[in-house]
């Protein structure tokens, strides 16, 4: 995990160049970075963010996913999605009912509005994409279940893979940009 000073908590679970690179750029002085890579698999998955929120009590957690089928766009998710999860992970497991939480809402947005922050940041050579559709596999599933222990203090950015147009320095630059104006933004929120 990356946790700034109990200021936010970045969790990794797609693939390892995204930790290195965070570590070595970091957030600034504030932030304290802890780093932690989720599996692909419901369950654990589902069991480690519930850690994070009981155990670190962030105030803010920001996932990475990494989204095989975007070649060259960092998509903001603005929410997750309780239901629908048809999909086995990894272990060949799929969650009961086909949701998150049985009694849980259909939807929880994020208290950071990723439209704004899509509209506010300009990248060049990369496409950054604002969606409210994170995919019903394991990374929407991290994602509601963040949020729903989180009230909503959560976000989820999904990445292209590496490539010769995307390196992980180039990646983690534009990574670094986008949450630390997450964490200005959910700085000013949590003012209000």
């Amino acid at each position: 995990c990356l946790l700034p000073r109990r200021h936010s908590l970045l969790s990794l679970h797609a693939a390892s160049f995204h930790t290195q690179e965070m570590s070595k750029l970091g957030l600034g002085k504030n932030v304290d970075l802890h780093i932690m890579q989720l599996p692909v698999a419901y369950q654990k998955a589902k069991e480690l963010v519930c850690k994070i929120w009981t155990t670190l009590q962030p105030l803010l957690t920001i996932h990475i996913g990494l989204a095989s089928s975007s070649k060259v766009s960092i998509i903001l998710e603005q929410c997750g999605k309780n239901k629908g999860y048809k999909e086995m992970d990894v272990c060949g497991f799929c969650p009961e009912g086909g949701c998150c939480l049985l009694d849980g809402p259909e939807r929880i947005e994020s208290t950071i509005n990723m439209k704004t922050l899509w509209k506010n940041i300009s990248v060049e050579g990369i496409d950054v994409i604002f969606s409210r559709d994170a995919g019903r596999y394991v990374c929407d599933y991290i994602y509601y279940t963040s949020l729903y222990y989180g009230n909503g203090r959560a976000a989820f950015i999904h990445v292209p893979p590496l490539s010769k147009l995307v390196t992980a320095d180039f990646l983690g630059r534009i990574l670094q940009i986008i949450i630390l104006q997450m964490l200005k933004q959910h700085s000013h929120f949590s003012k209000q």
